[in-house]
């Protein structure tokens, strides 16, 4: 799996802890939309899109199942929303 491009849209109104909205590509022809960007107390980090489950549970619809391969996304996803940031 080769992760091809990452985009991060940054929402406007930043009063809450979901700072963006990211979507990968995946080898030029797969995308996953709505990757959360969330600014916790020890940094951000990444939701994957979920669904609210008829339990109330969140579940995500889409994930990495390799530690490795969150920890790539992650870090990619989190290095272009500080470059989103930095030029807006």
């Amino acid at each position: 799996m080769n992760i091809t491009d990452v985009r991060v849209r940054l929402l406007k109104k930043q009063e809450g802890k979901l700072k963006a909205v990211a979507s990968i590509i995946i080898d030029n022809e797969f995308v996953v939309h709505d990757i959360k960007v969330i600014e916790g107390n020890e940094g951000c980090f990444i939701v994957m899109p979920s669904r609210k489950a008829s339990d109330g549970e969140y579940r995500d619809i889409a994930h990495p199942l390799k530690t490795e391969v969150r920890e790539d996304l992650k870090n990619r996803i989190l290095a272009a929303y500080e470059v989103a940031r930095a030029e807006a």
